[in-house]
């Protein structure tokens, strides 16, 4: 899978229309990992597909939050973004605000990693070093466990996308707490290079 649009052309469309530094956060940090992804499961020729999938997935959700998943093909539009790009993106509502299925395993990455990114954020964000790098999976798996916690990040999406890729809870949590390591000094400088 490739795509004629940059990395530029991504940015500036997600930025058009996310303007807060929360989604921003989001955005560049499934990018990352979507990336990471791409190159531990083989797909290391389509890794900048799969990372303007992950930058643009919400692309729609900070303004259009009612109607996410469903007002993206629009946006996508104004950069002319391939179908198959639309597909997946659109794809990881699937069930909550989107009837299309993700088929591609890039596709069930997503839906998987996408509300997992969130809830290992939130994690991360109440250890006293403030970062992924000396998170364990076993740490991970209490606060998934404690429905309180990040409770805006839904289990079952993460239980389900676990299924669908045919891993274990535990697989998915340990490979993606490994891929937010591998980016989260670049995605906070990126971040901060945005802001400035």
């Amino acid at each position: 899978m490739k795509t004629a649009i940059t990395k530029q052309q991504a940015l500036d469309l997600l930025m058009k229309y996310n303007k807060e530094s929360f989604h921003l956060f989001h955005a560049l940090t499934v990018e990352a990992v979507m990336k990471w992804f791409a190159k531990e499961l083989g797909y290391g020729e389509d890794a900048e597909f799969w990372s303007l999938v992950g930058l643009l997935h919400d692309v729609d959700f900070e303004l259009y939050p009612e109607e996410h998943c469903k007002k993206a093909p629009e946006l996508l539009a104004e950069i002319n973004a391939e179908d198959e790009l639309v597909h997946a993106i659109v794809s990881h509502g699937y069930g909550i605000c989107s009837d299309v299925k993700p088929e591609h395993e890039m596709e069930k990455v997503l839906f998987a990693a996408d509300e997992l990114t969130g809830l290992i954020g939130a994690a991360a964000r109440m250890r006293p070093s403030k970062s992924v790098m000396d998170m364990a999976v076993s740490s991970l798996k209490k606060k998934y466990k404690d429905k309180r916690f990040a409770a805006g990040c839904s289990r079952d999406i993460i239980a389900t996308g676990a299924e669908n890729l045919g891993w274990s809870l535990e697989e998915l949590m340990e490979k993606t707490i490994m891929a937010m390591r591998s980016c989260e000094e670049t995605v906070n400088q990126e971040l901060e290079g945005l802001a400035g």
